[in-house]
């Protein structure tokens, strides 16, 4: 240090130095404007974070409706995950839901033509929900009226519960709940 350099000369050259590197360092990763052509003091530094060039990403699956298979594998995985849960001894109030969503569904499912077989289907197969043990076999079986009709093969029924069984929930977290208020 010479004699005559004050000390925070040296700290500001030292500031503005170490300024100039990250403004660099940044320019590379952030486009910087400027107002003018001159110099750019760290203070007047004003980042601006552009568009990202989205050619340069991988492009995402393009988003299209469920089609019906994909709805209707959904339907079945939900309605046979219902089964495996179904208690044992359900209430009247449980069996008397899992027959009005039978019904619901026929209502309400997206593809008219399958929620109108649905309906045929349960006409001819009332649903049986008595215990959970009835209750998969059934969904089973009506599955199978329904893999039939599609020409699909046909699962077989012994296997409900390897296939599609309680779900594996600690402490019984998984259990329907239900009371014997409404089984008056």
């Amino acid at each position: 240090m010479s004699q005559n350099q004050n000390p925070f000369q040296i700290v500001f050259k030292t500031y503005d130095n170490l300024a100039k590197c990250i403004q660099t360092h940044l320019s590379n990763l952030f486009p910087i404007s400027s107002s003018s052509s001159r110099t750019t003091t760290p203070s007047e530094i004003h980042l601006t974070i552009s568009q990202p060039n989205i050619e340069n990403f991988p492009k995402p699956q393009s988003a299209k409706p469920v089609t019906k298979e994909e709805l209707g594998r959904a339907t079945w995985t939900l309605l046979h995950t219902l089964g495996a849960q179904y208690p044992d001894h359900p209430t009247k109030q449980q069996r008397k839901d899992v027959k009005e969503l039978m019904a619901i569904l026929c209502r309400i499912y997206p593809c008219k033509e399958c929620a109108d077989h649905f309906k045929e289907v349960l006409r001819v197969n009332p649903v049986q929900a008595g215990s959970q043990a009835e209750f998969s076999q059934w969904l089973c079986h009506v599955h199978n009226v329904v893999n039939r009709s599609l020409g699909k093969l046909v699962f077989p029924c012994q296997r409900v519960d390897a296939r599609w069984g309680k779900l594996d929930c600690r402490e019984r977290a998984c259990d329907l709940e239900g009371t014997t208020n409404f089984d008056k």
